[in-house]
């Protein structure tokens, strides 16, 4: 059964949450406020975070941060609906996903159980499943990333985007494939998670030996992985 943090002041809210993803076959912990939420996420006992913005103590932003110096924990963030710049800011700051506020109960489940899909697809049987192209390794079972054989931490969200193109390296990934494939769901209107998330990768990932950027894009197309 996965675990699932739930950070968010709402009471109701979690007490909802929790009946309803227990039906699910999830189970929900639930913390009120940004410092004892992010105590909770580096325990390393939750294999999800819901982290909301608007928090006492420490906001989700902070707590992202904050998480993201010790732990690539998969974290869906919920902001405000029609709040763009809060969804640009979590996906900058680490997050895998975002759901606006207020969303269906099912919606959220959808966008849980295709993250948890997503991240059991990149966990193949074979063992030395390595992916490389020059100095960039991939190593698909342990979801290892390399460059110049120091490592490189990615989220989750970020691993999946990486593994897309580094299969395809050479070639123009749609933006609606590396959607489907990195998040699970298909690319809405307007939505820039991908952008974000390959921005976020060219920043980790910085210049090859030319020069040139990892990841090219093709504009009005998609993104390539450049390779020799």
């Amino acid at each position: 059964m996965y675990q699932i943090l739930l950070i968010d002041d709402d009471y109701e809210l979690g007490e909802l949450l929790q009946e309803y993803l227990a039906m699910e076959g999830y189970q929900l912990a639930v913390c009120h406020d940004g410092e004892s939420g992010l105590a909770s996420a580096l325990t390393g006992q939750y294999d999800l975070v819901l982290l909301d913005v608007m928090l006492p103590k420490m906001n989700g932003f902070d707590v992202l941060k904050q998480l993201r110096t010790e732990s690539m924990l998969p974290v869906i963030m919920l902001t405000a609906r029609g709040e763009s710049v809060d969804r640009v800011l979590g996906l900058e700051h680490g997050a895998d996903d975002y759901i606006p506020k207020p969303y269906h109960h099912h919606e959220l489940v959808a966008r849980i159980k295709a993250l948890f899909r997503r991240i059991e697809a990149g966990q193949p049987k074979v063992a030395n499943a390595w992916l490389q192209v020059d100095e960039l390794k991939l190593h698909k079972a342990t979801r290892s990333v390399k460059l110049h054989d120091e490592d490189v931490e990615l989220t989750g969200a970020e691993f999946g985007v990486l593994l897309t193109l580094l299969e395809s390296a050479g070639e123009v990934v749609d933006k609606e494939v590396l959607s489907q494939s990195a998040l699970g769901r298909r690319l809405s209107a307007f939505d820039r998670s991908i952008d974000m998330h390959v921005s976020n990768l060219r920043k980790k990932l910085g210049e090859r030996n030319d020069g040139k950027a990892y990841i090219k894009t093709v504009r009005g197309q998609g993104y390539i992985l450049v390779q020799d």
